[in-house]
């Protein structure tokens, strides 16, 4: 257990109070002895056990063997927190690459103090929140037969005749994002010393329904432990975890998640395909560990030509991939081992999990009831469509929807939650204050809107203080309604 003692200064008044959840009552006023505001944040990790239900993964030798969920947690901290402060919880989903304790608790220097912690500054502002490693990711259970095994890395793909050349077997592929040969070309000095192998595991490793039960598992987990006022949590998806959280509120399929959940938010969302699982013509990938290198992670996020480049220069915060991946590796002591040349001087892998996508489109989007709030940078070259995917969302969401937002971040990429602004010119607003900075401060960047954003919708469901409608925040960080 770690407790960070840096101290982080609020940005205005107002949110400030957004911070302490709720006016001072006539009492503590005068009291002055109990606290409005987190004096401090602490950071546990821990481990859900569960057992593997039948028929859930993929392949069913891994049904009824025991695993863990690990969880990371960033809370506030009180010496005597004031009867007027409610308490308020978070999970929140990771994506397709980065786990949850480095997506969301990235412990680099932020442009204007703190760090690019997402965790830490809602937790700063009262809120409890919790980041799970879901299966296959992090420390949670990868199975000595799945992701343990380099040989259930991608093998050489099959023959134009479709014929195998290789004793050890072939394979296939259904999304480029799950490439064919990593055996040979990334593995083949280390682990595997010159030698292809055949996959204890033939199949992909998870679908978006193994990963709903984990949310549902952290869910009721983040309920025991923070006691949020009305035993409701708000729900958090990033990336590809938009659309595993968006699988989660399908009422249809799990009512009895979607019953604990107050609000949402998806940010820099994946949208779009079936409603249920469906194997393409080609069938699934054949196996279920793929694996990323360094270069995948430092360089991160790009911007979709030169131009957009120049216009949005300071937005990447040097130093920040870099942290990521030693992070990273922090969480993987069998991946950092892998790779390179040279079994002494191992390059370090990034392993990940093989999976199908499916559960969130216009039909479960038009169900939903809970509040929501749509993030995403206009700059987003990752998501198929970019920033058009968040407004697809939007768009889906029923008309009766009274309380949904969607909020469109100029100069910011698929990692909005780790980018600053550090140009001069350009950060400073002229003609009025950045969203969520104080006046007369120059916009830290897509990651202070994003986390003064999420910190306004869990503890009051409005952004920039509306309930509902279209916003813009352009290369300044000044946000402006759209439209409704």
């Amino acid at each position: 257990m770690a407790v960070r003692t840096m101290v982080r200064r609020c940005l205005t008044l107002s949110l400030c109070m957004l911070m302490a959840g709720s006016a001072l009552t006539a009492t503590e006023s005068l009291a002055a002895d109990c606290d409005t505001v987190p004096i401090d944040v602490e950071t546990t990790d821990y481990s859900l056990p569960f057992e593997m239900p039948s028929g859930l993964m993929p392949d069913p030798q891994f049904d009824g063997l025991p695993a863990q969920l690990e969880v990371h947690r960033v809370r506030p901290v009180y010496a005597d927190k004031c009867p007027s402060v409610p308490n308020r919880a978070v999970v929140l989903v990771h994506g397709r690459s980065v786990t949850g304790p480095v997506a969301f608790d990235l412990r680099y220097p932020a442009p204007g103090g703190g760090t690019l912690s997402v965790q830490e500054d809602l937790a700063r502002a009262g809120i409890d929140t919790f980041a799970p490693s879901l299966l296959g990711y992090g420390r949670s259970t990868r199975f000595a037969r799945g992701l343990d095994d380099p040989g259930n890395a991608s093998l050489a793909p099959f023959a134009s005749n479709g014929v195998c050349p290789s004793p050890q077997g072939c394979d296939r592929t259904h999304n480029p994002i799950f490439p064919l040969d990593q055996q040979r070309t990334l593995l083949a000095a280390n682990p595997l010393g010159g030698h292809r192998h055949t996959h204890s595991s033939d199949m992909r490793f998870a679908n978006t329904d193994v990963w709903v039960r984990d949310i549902a598992q952290t869910i009721d987990d983040a309920i025991t432990r923070a006691h949020p006022a009305d035993d409701k949590v708000t729900l958090v998806g990033y990336s590809v975890g938009a659309l595993r959280v968006g699988r989660a509120l399908y009422t249809a399929k799990y009512p009895e998640v979607a019953s604990k959940v107050d609000r949402v938010a998806f940010l820099a969302p994946f949208f779009g395909g079936p409603t249920e699982e469906t194997p393409p013509p080609q069938g699934f990938v054949s196996f279920p560990l793929t694996l990323m290198e360094r270069a995948q992670i430092v360089e991160g996020g790009r911007m979709a030509s030169p131009e957009r480049e120049a216009a949005c220069t300071g937005y990447t915060v040097d130093g920040s991939g870099e942290r990521a991946w030693t992070q990273l590796m922090d969480l993987d002591a069998t991946g950092r081992n892998w790779g390179g040349e040279d079994v002494e001087h191992p390059a370090g892998l990034l392993r990940l999990p093989t999976f199908s996508t499916y559960g969130f489109n216009d039909a479960v989007a038009g169900q939903l009831t809970q509040p929501t709030l749509v993030i995403q940078g206009l700059d987003d070259v990752v998501v198929p469509g970019g920033a058009p995917s968040a407004s697809a969302i939007y768009n889906a969401l029923p008309a009766s929807m009274t309380n949904r937002v969607l909020v469109q971040i100029d100069c910011a990429t698929h990692e909005m939650l780790w980018e600053g602004c550090s140009h001069a010119a350009r950060c400073a607003a002229a003609s009025a204050a950045a969203y969520g900075t104080e006046a007369g401060r120059p916009w830290a960047g897509a990651h202070s809107t994003v986390t003064a954003a999420l910190i306004e919708w869990i503890s009051t469901g409005t952004f920039n203080g509306a309930q509902a409608g279209r916003f813009t925040v352009d290369a300044s960080g000044v946000a402006r309604p759209t439209g409704t």
